[in-house]
């Protein structure tokens, strides 16, 4: 596990968008696949919006780019390298957080992993069981490990777990990726009405079509498939990374103080 430390005082800022009055001002977050894509946009936008925040995903030298970016911003940030198909990798990330940072107070499980197109029947084994371990089972091991952090610190707190809208409907190209994001939308739930009470609360947000690493690569495997996600968005167009991370830092930030349990699609009208 290797930690790079950045910025060490958050910038205060007096501005509306500035850190001293942004959605997340000083808030401790954990984001997970925070080396690209959306977890990057959301390293970016929660620093920028007075968070310190702990990036954590599998490729060091993504880390440490979008944490120096950070910091080039004025932002707080630091790094943990995190495999969330290990479980006791997940748990260290979120143990570093606090050491770091003295707290927890909010966590975006935003780390995914994704396999090539096909019909179910197709899907080989070994496909189906990474990503049951990273996509299912990682959420499910960082939720856990947060709840505890969130509890032993903060007191309370908010979890977003990052969904699809291939979740909410059949998926033939990506059949166990939707099961998997099905299942997510299950636990976020779960934890909801469990850890209301204690002032903790866990929504989902469920991204359409996003120009990501990861749809690129579907793409490259499946040709057309950006069109035809255009053609089916009523917005004509796919989200932008930043445009999903907005959703996630609404979610997370005491104006979402009553929203718990719901899965919020963010996907251009795609499932109207």
């Amino acid at each position: 596990m290797n930690t790079t430390p950045n910025v060490d005082t958050p910038t205060t800022d007096t501005t509306a968008t500035g850190a001293a009055t942004g959605l997340l001002a000083d808030k401790v977050a954990l984001i997970t696949g925070a080396g690209r894509g959306i977890g990057a946009a959301a390293a970016l936008l929660f620093a920028r919006e007075g968070a310190r925040v702990m990036l954590a995903a599998r490729t060091e030298a993504q880390l440490k780019a979008v944490t120096e970016q950070v910091g080039a911003a004025g932002g707080t940030a630091d790094h943990v390298v995190c495999d969330l198909a290990d479980a006791v990798s997940v748990r260290a990330a979120v143990d570093r957080t606090v050491e770091r940072f003295g707290r927890l107070d909010v966590a975006f499980n935003n780390g995914a992993t994704n396999a090539s197109p096909g019909p179910l029947d197709q899907v080989p084994e070994a496909d189906f069981d990474r990503l049951y371990a990273v996509n299912l089972r990682g959420p499910w091991l960082a939720m856990a490990a947060e709840v505890a952090a969130i509890r032993a610190t903060a007191g309370t707190g908010a979890i977003v777990n990052n969904s699809s809208v291939g979740s909410l409907r059949g998926n033939p190209e990506l059949p166990a990726y939707g099961a998997m994001k099905r299942a997510v939308n299950s636990l976020t739930e779960s934890a909801a009405v469990t850890y209301g009470p204690e002032g903790i609360r866990v929504n989902a947000i469920a991204p359409g079509g996003t120009l990501t690493e990861m749809i690129h690569a579907w793409a490259a495997e499946s040709p057309g498939l950006l069109d035809r996600i255009t053609a089916h968005t009523p917005l004509r167009r796919a989200a932008d990374p930043a445009e999903i991370a907005e959703a996630a830092a609404w979610l997370l930030s005491d104006r979402a103080s009553y929203v718990t349990g719901t899965v919020l699609r963010v996907d251009g009208g795609a499932a109207a």
